[in-house]
């Protein structure tokens, strides 16, 4: 089968440009692939791919040129954000490709694309057929003008059936399908499925002894809820390790040079986040936003370590509670300080049976030998 893989990269990479790589490396040990690659700019040249993304006629002769040269099978777009826009839809339509999308935010639903303002959800947008409490709120880079023409770009090709034209979404987990389908985009139920990221598997010899402290990994900013995951250890007996990078980093070293007990590592390379999070006792995951689908989580769960999460989003379906993790409620400290000292009283062997779930999770649902399987079954509906 040939794929053509497009997918719009951001200015700073992230969590969906990795999973990009990691797709495409492992649909090309079976199909023929190749990746068309748009890239964010910074400053005036952003602003201009940004004003221009409402109907990007050299975004659309890229991708009619690439259809024309490799001729797909099926072409699986990733992010059209800004640099291409969503006129490319219409053009690989327009030349008969079949096409899937993954939604890898909910930029589709609002334009702040993570459902959250001011350290708050923000789910106005879900039901409004023109998002205005988004613009009045400044969702978008904190701008009234610029959310105000993300929303327009957005409203324009739902009124003109551009979102319509895709043959599959691929839904990281069932919450955002639910909430899809619940909102005011008008998806089909046939079209959206659901199919989750993988991580690699990890070698043996990086599960050492378990050490006696948490782990966070992530982005340094407030919606990971960095402010209550220091909240919570800053007058803690248990050891905290923060490893990551954010705007929130100066608060982070503060609270690390005051609480001995916090321990901030930086940001680490693959390698290392692998072997701290197989020595760790848990990862604690205190985002509180929807998340899409959190790459950490599935990494833990390769290496057996359990997750302790918030209630919310995501980590509502991908963490078990008392099986492969504890929920505590969002935003709560005292919740999350309680969830804590339960996983500390649980014996060696009941910790044991929280490794042991926390992988088999990985081994039934986000391994990548059972990827390819997936893809196959939603390409060939798709063919067919």
């Amino acid at each position: 089968m040939k794929i053509l893989i497009i997918h719009n990269k951001y200015h700073q990479a992230g969590g969906e440009d990795a999973v990009v790589i990691q797709e495409a490396r492992l649909l090309k040990q079976k199909h023929e692939v190749e990746v068309l690659y748009f890239q964010n700019n910074a400053g005036i040249k952003g602003l201009f791919q940004f004003l221009c993304s409402i109907w990007n006629f050299r975004a659309t002769r890229t991708v009619n040129s690439k259809i024309k040269e490799f001729q797909p099978d099926v072409v699986h777009l990733h992010n059209f954000h800004f640099a291409s826009g969503p006129l490319i839809i219409r053009t690989v339509k327009k030349m008969s490709v079949p096409l899937v999308l993954t939604l890898h935010n909910y930029r589709l639903l609002c334009p702040s694309a993570i459902l959250l303002q001011n350290n708050q959800l923000f789910l106005d947008s879900l039901q409004q057929r023109f998002p205005w409490s988004a613009i009045r709120k400044k969702v978008y880079r904190d701008s009234i003008l610029l959310t105000f023409w993300l929303a327009v770009v957005f409203f324009l090709h739902k009124k003109i059936g551009t979102f319509k034209k895709v043959d599959k979404y691929i839904c990281l987990t069932k919450f955002s399908k639910q909430l899809i389908q619940k909102s005011q985009l008008r998806i089909g139920s046939d079209q959206l499925l659901v199919k989750p990221n993988f991580t690699k598997k990890v070698e043996q010899k990086l599960l050492p002894v378990r050490g006696e402290y948490f782990l966070f990994v992530g982005r340094l900013s407030e919606e990971k809820g960095i402010d209550i995951l220091l909240q919570t250890f800053e007058n803690s007996k248990c050891i905290l390790k923060i490893a990551g990078n954010g705007p929130l980093e100066k608060l982070v070293k503060h609270k690390a040079s005051e609480c001995t007990n916090i321990i901030y590592l930086g940001s680490l390379a693959s390698q290392e986040v692998n072997e701290q999070l197989s020595k760790a006792q848990a990862l604690i995951f205190p985002s509180i936003w929807y998340e899409g689908m959190p790459m950490t989580i599935l990494e833990a769960f390769a290496v057996k370590t359990p997750i302790i999460a918030s209630n919310l989003g995501a980590m509502s379906t991908i963490i078990e509670h008392h099986k492969n993790g504890l929920h505590f409620e969002a935003g709560n400290v005292a919740d999350l300080k309680a969830k804590i000292n339960e996983w500390q009283k649980f014996s060696v062997v009941e910790k044991e049976q929280f490794r042991e779930h926390a992988y088999n999770s990985y081994q039934t649902l986000y391994a990548p030998e059972l990827q390819i399987e997936y893809f196959e079954k939603i390409y060939n509906s798709i063919l067919k």
